[in-house]
């Protein structure tokens, strides 16, 4: 078992809490586990990637190279495009639906939605109204999260205990709200 993963997204949407519980989902697992990040401008809004590699085999190399990606989770359209060229031909990309439009030369929203739509097999969900309407804008990334978990090889059991981890310093209310952001985006993309 090996799945290639790349994380992408803009400073301050969480990606690096994505990664956190598949790290800790994982470890828990007996599974093997590769990261390189890429933190950008984080603080102002750049762009943050990571290249995740999990095996029940030992892993030579953190990176994935171009074409090998089984999954592209991006919390941020754009961010998304910019790293197609790593997914494989039979993989998935589970993206939000809404832009973070922080520079004057941001793309059209219309021509990346028309190269998103291209894609055999994809997930685009409205993360930010879905997290917003179950209490936290901020979760936006654990209904990301939540949608792209069927694509794991990890037990979704094991995803939810790594919320209740993470989160657990923060208080009862932020892991709940973050496990029903969770179960919401796992919901929406098993939906037939």
């Amino acid at each position: 078992m090996k799945i290639d993963i790349i994380l992408a997204g803009v400073g301050g949407q969480g990606i690096l809490s994505i990664a956190s519980i598949i790290g800790y989902a994982a470890v828990k697992k007996g599974l093997t586990l590769k990261q390189a990040e890429v933190h950008g401008m984080s603080q102002r809004g750049g762009d943050v990637q990571s290249h995740f590699r999990l095996a029940d085999h030992e892993i030579a190399s953190d990176l994935i190279p171009k074409g090998q990606a089984d999954l592209i989770i991006s919390v941020e359209p754009m961010e998304a495009l910019r790293y197609l060229p790593w997914l494989s031909k039979e993989g998935w990309l589970i993206t939000n639906d809404q832009p973070f439009i922080n520079t004057l030369n941001y793309p059209e929203v219309e021509k990346i939605y028309a190269e998103l739509n291209k894609l055999p097999n994809k997930v685009v969900i409205k993360a930010d109204i879905m997290a917003k309407e179950l209490g936290s804008a901020r979760s936006a990334n654990m209904v990301i999260l939540g949608a792209a978990s069927p694509h794991f090889a990890l037990p979704f059991v094991e995803i939810e205990n790594a919320v209740k981890e993470v989160f657990s310093r923060k208080g009862e209310d932020i892991v709940n709200v973050n496990l029903a952001c969770l179960r919401a985006g796992r919901e929406f993309a098993l939906k037939p």
